[in-house]
């Protein structure tokens, strides 16, 4: 494991990553990638930086291994209960008026809050109506978040963050157990298309009432938070709504003026025309 990058070398291996592969980190806050960078050579046992590199340039397997690696981002059904609350009292309510709706989860991950947000809708009686597009950068958290398997270990937990958002049901019935795994049902996988996007080089692509990209920003540097904000704004609808991770904030954004605050608790924040 590589126990160090020294400043000079972690943009060298930013530049060879965007250059030999297209992937621009030029943006990504340096000090979370490095510590990526470094725990990676421990998982894929490099001890030097000088093997990373070499392999990087002439291993295009590996470079994908690596890229799947450092961009997983942590994620749970119902992660902050009181978020999805707010989503269910003020959000959704005024999301009803709309004929279609259509919610864009940025940077997806593995899915756990993209089946939490179908299930809102689904109890909202909303989601047939509903079109969420599930976008994420890493081709193997898509892979996983289609399939809709979740670990059983992890459902005591989100059925209690379940509940604490304001959830009534019998959460086992969102899905069914097979040997160690979760499946989340069908009917709720219905309305959901997942394909890869990337917010540092990908444009608009669709309009959107919603737009939920939580955990992902304390992951870039002011540059690329003000050039993504702007990506959103240009996205929705007029009055249409953004929600950021509990950590996250527009305070400093560019764009902060073209937004107001629908939570600031739970950082939501709705367009202003």
């Amino acid at each position: 494991m590589v126990e160090d990058i020294s400043n000079n070398d972690f943009t060298e291996l930013v530049k060879i990553i965007q250059q030999r592969y297209g992937y621009d980190f030029t943006d990504y806050a340096p000090a979370s990638l490095k510590r990526r960078f470094i725990r990676f050579t421990g998982y894929a046992k490099i001890n030097s930086l000088f093997e990373l590199k070499h392999r990087l340039l002439n291993e295009n397997d590996f470079f994908q291994e690596m890229v799947q690696y450092i961009t997983v981002n942590v994620t749970e059904m119902f992660r902050d209960p009181s978020f999805y609350k707010a989503l269910r009292e003020q959000v959704l309510p005024r999301l009803a008026s709309y004929p279609i709706i259509k919610i864009w989860h940025a940077g997806c991950a593995t899915g756990e809050e993209v089946y939490s947000m179908a299930i809102l809708l689904e109890e909202a009686g909303l989601l047939d109506r509903c079109r969420i597009y599930a976008t994420d950068m890493n081709a193997a958290n898509l892979r996983k978040a289609e399939a809709g398997v979740i670990a059983l270990k992890n459902m005591k937990e989100y059925t209690y963050n379940y509940m604490q958002s304001g959830g009534i049901h019998d959460f086992s019935n969102y899905y069914t157990v097979r040997y160690d795994n979760a499946i989340i049902q069908p009917a709720l996988r219905r309305n959901i298309i997942f394909f890869q996007h990337n917010l540092v080089t990908d444009q608009v692509f669709n309009e959107f009432q919603l737009i939920c990209c939580r955990n992902v920003f304390i992951y870039f540097n002011r540059t690329l938070q003000d050039r993504v904000v702007k990506l959103f704004y240009d996205s929705l609808t007029s009055l249409g709504y953004l929600a950021l991770g509990i950590k996250e904030s527009l305070l400093y954004n560019e764009q902060r003026h073209k937004f107001e605050a629908v939570s600031i608790a739970n950082k939501i924040f709705r367009r202003k025309v």
